[in-house]
């Protein structure tokens, strides 16, 4: 395997396939440009092992090459995740067959060559899928930072909204005029909402950037955990029944668990119908799991939010009244497949609107 040697590893990567060395060094001096890097094989299997290690942008292949031919390689480019959509550019030597056009095709090929080759011809192919290549880095380096400023936005905005918060709590705790404690009240609680909302920028910047939800497990009484959410304010204390069946213990992140929680219980008290009580259900009446549900009466779900409604700023619509970002539903789920549950939802006229976490645990008795 040989590759030419520049520095600059955000260069489009160009894969030459091919099992002679003297159309190897002839295609690479076609191609040679400081722009682009070129890497040559002479198998399909060294192709397979570059494909797998490096972004390629495109892969010119041989057709006819022993143990492994251009076609077989294709199948199983096609095959992984990684390599599924590299294009694919087929040389050949042999005779313009068009069933063998076709076949190349078939196996997902962008276009299909006859040597000799016109050297402009596939200079200005290649030079198409570069040119994508770049766009492509462009676009990723823009999303890394965009999530990098949302990051450090969100870090930052916490040390504020925490002094903030610290400070109407003591004043409102020390008031004695009503028509002062009121205001605090407010300054309170939208101090509370937006650091909830900072909560969940911080979480979608992990989850886009790849770093994922860090878990902390530990032994966890699911039961006090959602006694907890239901007892923070008058509000959820007037409006929610709390039911426990069984033992609803097991080992999470209690964190996190908090964080599920409050997300159902705040959605259940936005969009049920005022006055109806919120049913909150823990059920660990079975040994290999626990089961969260929260059932609120009111209008149902509309239709054409229900296939997008756990995706990020796709439940926005929903949120709008209590200054949401639509990221609630999104992250709760995160969350939950990060224990390696699931939630699910029912919606309907009749019967109102439930959202289920099934959050798995080891049997009883098991170490």
């Amino acid at each position: 395997m040989t590759t030419t040697s520049h520095s600059l590893t955000s260069r489009p990567v160009i894969l030459v396939v091919d099992d002679v060395a003297a159309n190897l060094i002839a295609l690479e001096a076609m191609l040679r440009r400081d722009d682009i890097e070129i890497v040559t094989v002479s198998s399909g299997a060294s192709a397979l092992e570059v494909l797998l290690a490096r972004d390629v942008a495109l892969a010119i292949i041989d057709v006819q090459m022993p143990e492994m031919d251009g076609f077989a390689l294709a199948e199983l480019m096609r095959g992984v995740e990684k390599t599924r959509f590299v294009p694919i550019i087929f040389v050949t030597a042999g005779a313009r067959d068009q069933s063998r056009v076709f076949q190349g095709y078939d196996a997902g090929a962008v276009d299909f060559l006859f040597k000799p080759i016109e050297p402009h011809i596939l200079r200005g192919k290649v030079e198409v899928f570069a040119t994508l290549e770049r766009q492509r880095q462009q676009l990723r380096e823009q999303d890394r930072m965009r999530e990098m400023f949302m990051g450090i936005l969100g870090h930052d905005l916490r040390n504020p909204l925490s002094g903030i918060i610290m400070c109407a709590q003591i004043l409102h705790a020390r008031a004695d005029d009503e028509a002062l404690r009121e205001p605090l009240a407010r300054i309170l609680a939208s101090g509370q909402r937006m650091t909830r909302m900072v909560e969940q920028l911080l979480d979608l910047t992990r989850l886009r950037l790849g770093s994922g939800i860090a878990l902390t497990i530990t032994a966890v009484d699911l039961g006090s955990v959602v006694t907890s959410v239901v007892d923070e304010s008058e509000q959820t204390r007037a409006r929610c029944r709390l039911e426990t069946a069984g033992e609803v213990t097991g080992r999470w992140d209690t964190d996190r668990l908090l964080q599920v929680a409050a997300n159902l219980v705040g959605n259940a008290m936005q969009h049920g119908a005022p006055g109806t009580p919120i049913v909150v259900r823990v059920d660990g009446t079975t040994a290999d799991r626990v089961t969260l549900s929260v059932h609120n009466q009111g209008p149902p779900i509309p239709d054409e939010l229900r296939p997008v409604l756990f995706a990020p700023f796709r439940g926005l619509q929903r949120d709008c009244k209590s200054g949401g970002l639509g990221l609630g539903l999104y992250i709760t789920e995160q969350l939950v497949l990060a224990h390696g549950g699931t939630i699910a939802f029912s919606s309907d006229e009749r019967s109102g609107t439930c959202f289920t976490v099934t959050l798995p645990r080891p049997e009883r008795g098991a170490s």
